[in-house]
């Protein structure tokens, strides 16, 4: 396939085209799912897939990089092409996307003299790394080797951040000396600023927006008259923060008619056409004067739903679309099955505070230092200490909490601290050789904006009764090894901070399923060792979505860590539809 930019039209094999593509995020949907998400993107009329790349889960630990299972952008891409589907891949190295720390590795942040999106050298240094073992998965697939990956992306949306325009300049240059051939683009909002900052020579200049196409294209028809119009992010939905009123949803309707106004105009990308699923402890956040972290689905109200459900939007696009194609189009494919398993019940407990040296290693420091500093990534950090005097009703006091932290003395809570929390105390009585013990978890690192170098754990100094506490341990508790728990016989009734376990039996073929946890307050969950992701009472979010390819035929183990206390019994429940609040 040649594919080309030629003044204000988008050419492939010598014909002039529309790329009408939609967003799927291959690493929030799994590999089984994928050849189903591709068939419902043929019928609806898309000839075009996009997809970001996660470089934290390509890279989650520093230096070892995976591109297995979810994360197979190469068979992601194999698929797509035998499904007929030209590819956009947008690399980063930042990608937003409502994904934890915006696609980039933690350990960034624990790096000396580093400064991120911008011509900082080591930060230099280490994307161009990934670059080369991304881009050797992408290659073999871009349409100058035959493949289909058309377009590449150069950063995102740069003019909401920053404006080193060298920076962007030097991603282009390392874009080509790595062998990337084909036409490269950025992506920024509609105003004018925007675009003088976020835009770079050699990449097509494309926005991103929801609805008003004609106003929305204002600024860059006065900047970039003599280029094709590509809205990248044409948003048919949008995200959940915990504590939302209500799950987001737009209309149908008007999305398909803002769908026509853009095909007039020129080229789009459906943003989502299945937004996925943010698995274990990869949700993002936002971070403006308040931090809100991201909820466990990534519906976003998208044209498939989150496990990969034809929807009324899906049809009206569809209905637009054919307008705009020259033969009909092939019959929508049937939702995959699902099913409501049933109520199952807990057969054992144990508590978090018991099983610290059984999870992780401890480490000892003079005082408390944040998750990044001590070399911890995802879920939970515990700092212990013992108490060497008495303690009545003194205030314990921290500078910073990231993002949330249940101080006990031994296994009692005194309280509980949030980031956006007005102040970061709570009063602590004890005894001498009492244990103290904050729990504090990562809720997701801010992927938008400039509070996005925010660390976690306990950050800055923490004093207690106005002095500074001298002598602590911290177990770092990123919750992939709940295999060497202990549990004990039966259920132990507890405040908080408990795993529990659940048994139960799926006969014949297992389907898609969804997972109630009504009686419980705030944690998350793992199904045969695969983080679920989080839950939290106060929604909008009161399901789970459990792919079939995570269930077993015949016996399965589901824990539950709850941080805050149960509402009602140990039982949970199995159904066969979403609620998103």
């Amino acid at each position: 396939m040649k594919f080309e930019i030629c003044g204000k039209d988008f050419i492939k094999d010598g014909k002039r085209i529309k790329i009408i593509s939609g967003a799927v995020h291959y690493f929030r949907n799994l590999p089984d799912t994928w050849d189903d998400i591709f068939e419902k993107m043929v019928a609806c009329g898309f000839n075009t897939v996009e997809t970001y790349c996660a470089w934290n889960m390509h890279e989650k630990t520093k230096g070892r990089f995976d591109f297995s299972a979810q994360y197979d952008i190469a068979l992601f891409l194999e698929k797509a092409q035998k499904h007929g589907l030209m590819a956009i891949v947008r690399p980063g190295p930042y990608i937003c996307a409502e994904w934890e720390f915006g696609g980039l590795p933690w350990w960034l942040q624990a790096e000396e003299d580093m400064e991120i999106r911008c011509l900082n050298a080591t930060y230099i240094r280490y994307f161009e790394r990934y670059l080369d073992e991304l881009f050797a998965q992408i290659k073999p697939y871009l349409a100058t080797n035959g493949g289909n990956v058309v377009m590449l992306q150069v950063e995102n949306e740069y003019g909401h951040y920053g404006d080193d325009k060298a920076y962007l300049a030097h991603l282009v240059k390392t874009y080509r000396a790595k062998g990337i051939d084909v036409p490269l683009f950025t992506s920024d909002g509609t105003n004018e600023p925007d675009l003088l900052d976020g835009t770079t020579d050699g990449c097509l200049s494309t926005i991103n927006f929801g609805s008003r196409v004609e106003e929305r294209f204002q600024a860059h028809d006065s900047l970039f008259p003599d280029i094709p119009k590509m809205c990248m992010e044409l948003w048919n939905g949008w995200f959940d923060a915990w504590g939302d009123e209500k799950h987001h949803t737009t209309d149908a309707q008007e999305y398909a008619h803002t769908v026509d106004d853009m095909l007039k105009r020129g080229s789009m990308n459906a943003y989502m056409f299945i937004g996925g699923t943010n698995f274990g402890f990869t949700s993002g956040a936002n971070h403006y004067e308040t931090y809100a972290p991201d909820v466990t689905s990534y519906d976003y109200d998208a044209l498939l739903t989150e496990c990969g459900d034809v929807t009324e939007k899906y049809c009206a696009v569809r209905e637009v679309i054919q307008k705009y194609t020259d033969k009909p189009l092939p019959p929508i494919p049937k939702n995959r099955q699902k099913c409501a398993y049933g109520q199952v019940r807990a057969v054992s407990s144990t508590k978090l505070l018991d099983n610290l040296d059984v999870l992780s290693a401890p480490v000892t420091m003079n005082a408390p230092k944040t998750m990044e500093d001590l070399g911890f990534g995802y879920g939970y950090v515990v700092y212990q200490t013992r108490l060497n005097r008495d303690y009545d009703n003194v205030k314990m006091v921290f500078d910073g909490i990231g993002d949330r932290a249940q101080i006990y003395v031994n296994t009692r809570c005194c309280g509980t601290i949030y980031v956006n929390d007005s102040t970061y105390e709570v009063d602590v009585t004890a005894k001498t050789g009492d244990s103290l013990s904050v729990v504090c978890e990562n809720m997701g690192r801010t992927n938008f904006g400039p509070k996005m170098m925010y660390k976690k754990g306990i950050v800055g100094r923490c004093l207690l009764g106005y002095k500074i506490h001298f002598g602590w341990t911290a177990y770092h508790l990123p919750m992939d090894n709940l295999d060497k728990l202990s549990f004990e016989k039966g259920v132990v009734e507890t405040a908080g901070e408990t795993f529990y376990r659940f048994q139960f039996d799926v006969n014949g073929a297992p389907c898609d399923t969804f997972l109630r946890t009504d009686n419980f307050t705030k944690g998350f969950v793992t199904l045969n060792g695969f983080n679920l992701g989080r839950y939290w009472a106060i929604g909008p979010q009161k399901t789970l979505y459990v792919p079939a390819s995570i269930l077993k035929e015949g016996k399965n183990e589901l824990i539950v860590f709850e941080s805050d206390g149960l509402k009602g019994e140990p039982i949970i429940e199995f159904v066969d539809k979403p609620e998103l609040g």
